[in-house]
């Protein structure tokens, strides 16, 4: 029999350093990998046209202020004059809760808003791909003012029977930048997660938004806001890439919230008689500027061609160096060399021009921001999918073109969605536009007529 003495060594492995490190490196490079270059496409989206009854002309917006009268003649005047300037013109709508008179911006009105919208759209989107409700793998719903309990996410769950373990998101108060938010969490989550369908829903309620105040920074959102909202497919699975529209490029967000002046720009709040409504100030114009600003630095070297790229920094090199006769101004680069195709956020006829304006585009470039302001109002983060839309009823989208999309919010944010093309789009397939676009575009007034 054999004895084993207590001084007997186990016998261990050792490794050396160089083979862990090059083991760790590996996995990590794997993981990296299959994260990292999981595309995300986008199938389809679907914008939510508003019946015609529910149509508000301009001189229905005057006869209603009229009727209703809770509010000094001056803010009346205030509100009618700001829609007449604002660049909207007879075809937007406003939800039925704001026909009835006297208006009812009640809770159950405010639902009734956020159910004809979204599901509507989801209804169409979900039958249009013969998409099974309970395939759908991450549900995100955005809406900045109303945020009942349950949460709309909830509310589409129940109505459509998703399956229980759905990961489902609401996000509200983040103003009409949250439709990319809520693209950018798509991305991210679909990121992490295998062979899945994401779909976003963004719309803002217009029923409990109304401000009967008299506040004129307050009453702009009166004239300014309108119907609609979007239902936005996505997916990571490799077999749908054949059906994708687009390829989802770049997604950059930008923060002002740390600046006072850029966090109280579009800011809730009660006057001193207690009534409620989103106050828009008069530097909302600047901030946005500033945040763009800060957010094409972060885009602007991933999209732009090189000779751009040196223009830039060659001005800025002069700037600083040179004396004030021979430095001249920043150069601002040609984004139209990156992008085919730009939607702006239209938040109005100011906010457009403004950027337009700031990157050096032409009306033309403008054109879709333009009409669909024009033609649906603000209608908030769904603003920039009309936009689309309208390029799409154009037959202006080809394969393989960029398109930019532009989205303020609140707190102050700008974000950025760069998509490729990556099929060939159908003029003739139906959208929000589809039975009026050969009307567009349209000359605006100044002043619209009532």
């Amino acid at each position: 029999m054999s004895v084993i003495s207590e001084n007997s060594i186990t016998p261990t492995f050792t490794y050396p350093p160089l083979i862990i490190a090059a083991t760790i490196t590996f996995l990590i490079l794997i993981y990296l990998l299959s994260t990292k270059h999981r595309p995300v496409y986008l199938i389809d989206f679907i914008c939510y046209r508003p019946p015609s009854h529910l149509r508000v002309s301009m001189a229905n917006f005057a006869e209603h202020l009229e009727i209703y009268s809770i509010q000094p003649r001056d803010a009346i005047d205030f509100q009618v004059k700001m829609a007449e300037k604002s660049g909207i013109g007879n075809e937007s709508a406003f939800p039925l809760s704001l026909h009835r008179v006297p208006l009812d911006n009640s809770l159950p009105f405010s639902r009734q808003e956020t159910e004809t919208v979204l599901f509507t759209v989801v209804d169409q989107i979900l039958d249009k791909h013969k998409v099974n409700p309970k395939s759908i793998d991450i549900l995100i719903t955005n809406c900045s003012i109303f945020c009942p309990t349950p949460s709309i996410s909830s509310t589409v769950i129940n109505k459509f029977g998703f399956r229980s373990n759905v990961k489902s998101f609401s996000l509200s108060g983040m103003g009409c930048g949250a439709g990319l938010v809520a693209v950018g969490l798509a991305k991210d989550l679909l990121k992490v997660s295998k062979n899945s369908l994401a779909l976003v829903l963004s719309m803002e309620a217009v029923t409990p938004s109304g401000y009967n105040g008299n506040i004129k920074s307050m009453l702009l959102a009166n004239a300014l806001f309108r119907m609609g909202g979007v239902a936005v497919l996505l997916s990571n699975k490799k077999q749908d890439q054949s059906r994708a529209k687009y390829k989802l490029k770049y997604l950059f967000r930008t923060h002002m919230g740390s600046d006072d002046r850029a966090y109280q720009s579009v800011y809730q709040q009660s006057d001193d008689t207690g009534e409620v409504g989103v106050s828009l100030s008069r530097s909302l114009l600047h901030v946005a500027a500033n945040a763009l600003k800060l957010n094409i630095t972060e885009l602007g070297p991933r999209v732009l061609p090189i000779s751009e790229m040196f223009l830039y920094l060659k001005s800025v090199v002069q700037c600083k160096f040179l004396n004030r006769e021979r430095r001249g101004e920043i150069y601002v680069p040609d984004f139209k060399k990156a992008f085919e195709h730009f939607c702006i956020h239209a938040g109005g006829k100011a906010v457009i021009e403004a950027v337009e304006g700031r990157l050096r585009l032409s009306r033309e470039d403008g054109e879709a921001s333009r009409m669909t302001l024009y033609r649906f109002g603000n209608t908030s983060s769904s603003s920039v999918w009309y936009e689309l839309a309208y390029l799409e009823a154009k037959g202006r989208v080809k394969n393989g073109d960029r398109v930019w999309q532009i989205g303020f919010g609140s707190g102050f944010k700008c974000n950025s969605a760069v998509w490729e093309c990556v099929s060939e789009i159908d003029s003739d397939v139906r959208n929000a536009w589809t039975d009026c676009i050969d009307s567009y575009p349209v000359e605006i007034p100044d002043v619209a007529d009532h």
